[in-house]
């Protein structure tokens, strides 16, 4: 039996007329394709991190980085320990997908991530290129696959640290309905929500959220960056609607996609993790004094790497991020602690 339990999934209502209600959820069962090699005194979570993972349109609808990453994805998984994943958007190139029964989720998911120990729970958010096609498509193929899990545009995951007494949250965000959709082919900017009311109920959602949290280890996962060094560069919407409240809330660290590379950025006591290197790689730096001076800890975007992902392990007080290249060697390692409550003001 692995000892510990999903608590709980927080479901936001979002105002299009899909209304999930709050799920509680056995890990262990949604997990039972592959036992994770532990015992029961194990006294962490881990998880894989990755995303821009999602393919090519046309035959044969994936990328030699996105095979290769897979493959070393299993490895790290089954060597080190992999509860879940969590997928950082752009699941499908270029345009998302248009229906639920769309041969892509077959094609670029289910057939590329085939080890075993990738057979865990994929926790989805949605990405630029998912929101040029049907979104709602890929929520409701949760219901036809045992490890898609996709319950609404944004939620929140909570987990106890087994044997630990502590607990762990993660924030999943739609940063593309909080602050509009980008052309990748024009190097736009996003521009502004589609629709204000869903953007602001997003954002009233998440600082509600936020302020009430007690988690030891408090995570906020989006597509878009907060900070990058990279192509796109920093996210200004997410700079002004979701950057003072990452610091406000003493949030332990911030993951997205995007650009399409590796990259740890720390500032104001908050990790910046940017995992977009599962299917094409960018050594772009063109926005590197665009972030605050010094704050840059590590960066990988070369072809050589084959693409990459992060593995996280979050213990009793700290949490460990190990960044891997797909051709087999760590990158680059940081150790995060626990929020610390008594320096609130």
């Amino acid at each position: 039996m692995m000892a510990f339990t999903l608590v709980s999934i927080l479901i936001a209502a979002v105002p299009v007329a899909y209304c999930y209600p709050t799920a509680f959820q056995d890990l262990e069962k949604t997990s039972i394709l592959f036992r994770v090699p532990f015992t029961e005194n194990r006294t962490s979570i881990k998880f894989l991190a990755i995303g821009d993972w999602g393919g090519v349109p046309y035959p044969p609808y994936c990328t030699a980085v996105q095979k290769t990453t897979a493959r070393e994805m299993s490895q790290v998984a089954e060597q080190m320990g992999a509860d879940f994943v969590l997928s950082l958007g752009d699941n499908f190139y270029f345009k998302g997908v248009d229906s639920v029964d769309s041969p892509r989720f077959k094609e670029t998911f289910e057939s590329v991530y085939t080890a075993k120990s990738l057979k865990v729970p994929w926790y989805v958010l949605a990405g630029n290129h998912d929101h040029a096609g049907n979104v709602k498509a890929q929520i409701d193929y949760s219901h036809k696959s045992d490890r898609w899990k996709f319950p609404s545009y944004y939620y929140e995951l909570n987990f106890h640290i087994p044997n630990t007494g502590k607990t762990l949250t993660i924030i999943m965000l739609d940063t593309v309905m909080l602050c509009g959709n980008s052309d990748d082919y024009m190097d736009e900017k996003p521009r502004g929500p589609l629709h204000a009311l869903d953007a602001s109920r997003q954002l009233t959602w998440l600082q509600q959220r936020l302020a009430q949290s007690k988690a030891d280890f408090l995570l906020v996962a989006g597509h878009y960056p907060v900070w990058s060094v990279s192509e796109h560069g920093p996210t200004e919407c997410l700079l002004q609607k979701l950057h003072p409240l990452l610091i406000k809330y003493k949030v332990t660290a911030y993951l997205c996609g995007h650009d399409h590379n590796l990259q740890y950025i720390e500032e104001s006591g908050v990790g910046y993790v940017v995992s977009g290197a599962g299917n094409f790689l960018d050594p772009d730096i063109r926005h590197w004094n665009y972030v605050p001076k010094g704050s840059v800890k590590f960066f990988s975007g070369q072809a050589s790497t084959l693409g990459g992902f992060v593995h996280a392990e979050v213990t009793k007080n700290k949490m460990i991020m190990t960044f891997f290249q797909a051709k087999g060697t760590s990158l680059y390692r940081t150790v995060l602690s626990q929020r610390n409550f008594e320096e609130s003001s």
